[in-house]
């Protein structure tokens, strides 16, 4: 696009970056009518498939953002997902196996009971057109593509940014009220807003290879998103992995490089060798469609926002592709900070309402960097359990690989080594409590005096609904006229919603007046009663955790922002409201309600490792020492993880330099 007059441009709200942060940014914006321009220095969306799987969570949030049914249209759906295969090449032996994303016979009902979303499979450089789609069918905001943001100021009332065309060259203000930053790793909003990131940088160097090359004879009987593979007579951390993006003929291959060793981009034929190596094959014709060298880093910002600048995604925490968590918690940032925004530009919240962004995912930013890179480290085992070590040959490993059968003690023991270790990789493909059971226990919530419940179950891979303030809240089967609905339905949409059941009359009275005194609509839903809403499988009794004359307060966000046990209650929902608003109009500071501010803690239970501590130089896998070298040797160093519960040995050593 190329302006000629009155370029100029004054707006609520500035959005930087056109990737899945900007973009869920503008359909939020779109969805509660808030004025925004989003500008994208490239000249259209993704163009190579980088992130791909999206688990249920963003499922929902598109869903509640009114594109879900195009993204699973154009999906590979989860029972294409339904294993992790690990495998010596496509051709050769298969190492193990197991169920993934939820498809195992003792996980699908856990994923179908939790969300009325399936997990499903879909690349960047698809899934980005659709959201460009939707944004322009609601004309709220207006996206510029080919405009690159160059730099900003803010006062008290606002931030001046300055950006280019760079068709043109022309550079033009912007005016906004308030700026996100969705604009990547070294994120130029960042810099400009003196925010950093810490961590460890340039861990592992990666390429990939996107390429065509038909499978389908070493994929149809064994479904799955990656096929993880090692080519006997390389060193054991030598993964070569397979990413399925379009089943089974479209892929990308991640290739873990040397950090000593040159690699050229452009030397297609000693990629396709490496390829080829790699399926097994000869006779595969491979045709490659790009090749991307990145780097592997584990970063999180220690603040997310800084006056009127607020950023999202990849610049405020960068982390290993494992668990699939980069995509994913970018969309929920962005899905977070947006109905704020809207509340405090129309003056129904104070901009201390802002601040809770932080405070929520702060924390959920360091956890799943965490959980990423504890994941990566955790592919270090099926290796070690097969008896791969450094300086063995091809031989030697082949042997290894076709003794696994054997009846003898020492395959048998191998075996059991082997089933651990595949069975720890549950924590990346089945980590169902870290995709949509986090909480936050700080923030636009106010505490019900109920302590937070713990699940009798690993916190990780297990996802304990409650309707707790902070948690998401849970899914269950409803009817509304015959219409199927879920929870998640009746809720969101822009609105705060309070859920209540027979008995509960009180609670409209006390909605009207929570509206009357903040100028925030508060939406009723009764379940149960012969006027409401059906519970026909008795799901939501079971869940709601409140009588059925109680409520239960939901955001915007589909969290809960607080809880009463009965009707009793009721009259403290407008200083309850006001309370989650920061509302201005004094309210804020009604005597008996406390603003949970908190602090930046774990938020649920049993994440709270600390992911930084020194170095390290081998890790113990189910009793099996791990030389770590080439590659991932510094990334192991540089991250100085050795966890105790992945198998590790636990121990941390001072820096060696």
């Amino acid at each position: 696009m190329t302006l000629t007059t009155a370029p100029d441009v004054r707006v609520p709200v500035l959005i930087v970056g056109a990737g899945p942060a900007g973009l869920t940014a503008s359909l939020a914006l779109s969805r509660y009518g808030v004025a925004h321009l989003v500008v994208g220095k490239y000249p259209g969306t993704a163009h190579t498939p980088r992130a791909h799987l999206l688990n249920q969570r963003t499922g929902e949030i598109l869903r509640d953002l009114g594109a879900e049914d195009q993204v699973m249209a154009e999906a590979t759906p989860s029972p294409l997902l339904a294993n992790h295969v690990f495998m010596s090449t496509f051709a050769g032996p298969e190492v193990s196996r197991l169920d993934a994303y939820g498809n195992g016979p003792d996980r699908i009902g856990d994923y179908l009971a939790a969300s009325p979303s399936t997990m499903c499979n879909l690349a960047q450089h698809r899934l980005e057109p659709l959201l460009v789609e939707r944004v322009r069918q609601a004309a709220v905001g207006e996206l510029r593509f080919g405009h690159e943001f160059l730099r900003m100021e803010q006062d008290e009332d606002g931030v001046t940014a300055v950006v280019a065309d760079r068709q043109s060259g022309l550079e033009y203000t912007v005016r906004a009220d308030y700026v996100i930053g969705a604009d990547g790793a070294k994120s130029r909003v960042m810099e400009q807003a003196g925010l950093t990131v810490e961590g460890a940088t340039g861990l592992a160097k990666v390429a990939s290879v996107w390429f065509e090359a038909d499978l389908s004879q070493y994929c149809e009987d064994r479904p799955a998103i990656l096929y993880m593979g090692a080519v006997p007579g390389n060193p054991p951390e030598d993964g070569r992995v397979f990413v399925s993006i379009r089943p089974w003929n479209e892929w990308v291959y991640l290739r873990f490089l040397d950090h000593g060793a040159e690699f050229d981009r452009d030397d297609h034929e000693e990629i396709l060798a490496h390829i080829r190596e790699s399926i097994g094959d000869p006779t595969v014709e491979v045709r490659i469609k790009n090749v991307s060298p990145w780097e592997v880093n584990a970063v999180v910002a220690p603040r997310y926002a800084n006056g009127r600048v607020f950023c999202v995604g990849d610049a405020v925490h960068q982390m290993p592709p494992t668990n699939g968590l980069g995509l994913n918690s970018a969309v929920a940032d962005s899905f977070n900070l947006c109905w704020k925004l809207k509340l405090v530009l129309d003056g129904s919240a104070s901009p201390a309402l802002l601040d809770t962004y932080q405070a929520e995912r702060l924390p959920v930013g360091g956890q799943i960097v965490d959980r990423a890179v504890r994941s990566m480290l955790d592919f270090l085992g099926i290796p070690a359990a097969l008896g791969f070590t450094a300086g063995q040959d091809a031989a030697e490993q082949w042997e290894l690989l076709r003794g696994l059968a054997d009846d003898t003690e020492e395959a048998a023991a191998r075996r059991a080594a082997l089933a651990a270790a595949t069975d720890r990789i549950n924590y990346q493909v089945n980590a169902h409590g870290v995709e949509i059971g986090y909480r936050y226990r700080s923030g636009a919530r106010v505490d019900d005096g109920t302590p937070e419940p713990v699940g009798d179950r690993d916190p990780e891979l297990y996802y304990r609904p409650t309707t707790w303030p902070g948690a998401r809240l849970p899914h269950a089967w409803l009817e509304d006229g015959g219409r199927r609905r879920s929870t998640l339905d009746v809720v969101g949409r822009g609105r705060f919603v309070l859920l209540t059941g027979r008995g509960g009359d009180r609670w409209h009275d006390a909605a009207r007046e929570a509206a009357r005194l903040t100028g925030v609509p508060v939406t009723v839903r009764t379940i149960g009663s012969a006027e409401g809403l059906r519970d026909p499988y008795g799901a939501w009794d079971r869940l709601r955790e409140v009588d059925a004359d109680g409520g239960v307060l939901v955001r915007p966000d589909g969290h809960v922002a607080w809880r009463a046990r009965t009707a009793d209650s009721a009259d403290e929902l407008p200083k309850v409201l006001a309370a989650v608003l920061h509302a201005p109009a004094g309210l804020s500071g009604v005597r008996g309600v406390a603003r949970d501010r908190g602090t930046d803690g774990a938020v649920d239970e049993g994440f709270d490792r600390d992911p930084s501590p020194e170095c390290f130089r081998e890790l113990r896998y189910y009793g099996r020492r791990i030389a770590v070298r080439g590659p991932l040797r510094r990334f192991v160093r540089g991250y100085g993880w050795s966890s105790p519960s992945a198998g590790g040995s636990g121990t941390r050593c001072p820096s060696s330099g």
